[in-house]
């Protein structure tokens, strides 16, 4: 991760200046977006440093939830500069400013290429971190964005139209706009501790009744510890109190193949105690 900070902070920089000598919107927007990623990049390599830490008294799940608000306040960072970027193309459509189309070429070819790169460095990890994932969906964006901006830039050249720039700048902002909603709907979820995506407790809770020895199933709850873990707990009334540790270790066996929560705290109790406790 660290290599990808480093590579998109120096590009951050070139085309910053670039942007800022060329009057491009689009490379100016596409350079403040990246500045966003180098942040994004930042806490999510501090959040995963956090995670790593071990449980205190205090702390009894460590800092694992950090993924978490990292994801959460890396959406609303980004978000708040693509309405500063749409602010600023509305403006330069009704006063453009001449553009380098030469330069928004050079500075954004090279854009895809270092965006690419650092894509491919999160490839390994996706699959089972959340966190990783959006930084690999992210940057693969990135490249695509990059790749929008070199084609405005042959369109100034070849037409002279200054106005393709600031066109160019709102879909930027358009296409992060919706590529970050959906991050920033699920950092809520997560911090809420929502149902993580692709887990349906009524499913769920048909695996664990069809368990045989299970008369019922109450108070399932399942949540986000971090971006990459889950959590469940959940009362098993089964009557029989000598098959309580076979269906305590089938119950464990099952989260963890269909669902692939490693993490479970499972109660079981008689129905009399489960009703008891009703009364009460």
């Amino acid at each position: 991760m660290a290599i990808g900070v480093g590579l998109n902070a120096l590009f951050v920089s070139v085309e910053l200046g670039t942007g800022w000598w060329a009057g491009s919107l689009a490379l100016l927007a596409d350079a403040g977006h990246n500045a966003g990623d180098v942040v994004g990049l930042l806490l999510a390599w501090g959040a995963h440093a956090l995670a790593q830490r071990p449980p205190t008294r205090r702390y009894t799940w460590g800092f694992r939830r950090s993924t978490i608000y990292a994801a959460l306040f890396n959406s609303l960072l980004l978000l708040a500069g693509c309405g500063a970027i749409l602010w600023e193309a509305v403006h330069r459509m009704g006063t453009p400013v001449p553009t380098m189309g030469v330069a928004m070429i050079a500075v954004a070819a090279a854009g895809v290429v270092i965006n690419t790169l650092t894509a491919l460095l999160f490839m390994r990890g996706r699959q089972h971190d959340a966190n990783l994932r959006a930084a690999f969906l992210h940057m693969a964006a990135d490249a695509a964005v990059s790749a929008g901006v070199v084609v405005a830039g042959i369109v100034i050249v070849l037409t002279g139209w200054t106005w393709v720039d600031p066109v160019v700048g709102m879909l930027v902002a358009i296409v992060i706009i919706v590529g970050t909603w959906d991050l920033f709907r699920e950092s809520i979820d997560l911090a809420i501790d929502a149902v993580p995506r692709g887990i349906n407790t009524e499913e769920v809770t048909k695996i664990l009744a069809g368990i045989p020895g299970v008369a019922a199933v109450h108070n399932l709850h399942c949540w986000s510890v971090s971006t990459a873990e889950k959590a469940l707990t959940v009362h098993l009334i089964v009557p029989e109190a000598t098959e309580h540790q076979r269906v305590l270790e089938e119950a464990s066996a099952q989260l963890h193949q269909y669902v692939s929560i490693n993490h479970t705290t499972i109660q079981i109790a008689s129905a009399a105690i489960h009703e008891q406790r009703d009364r009460s």
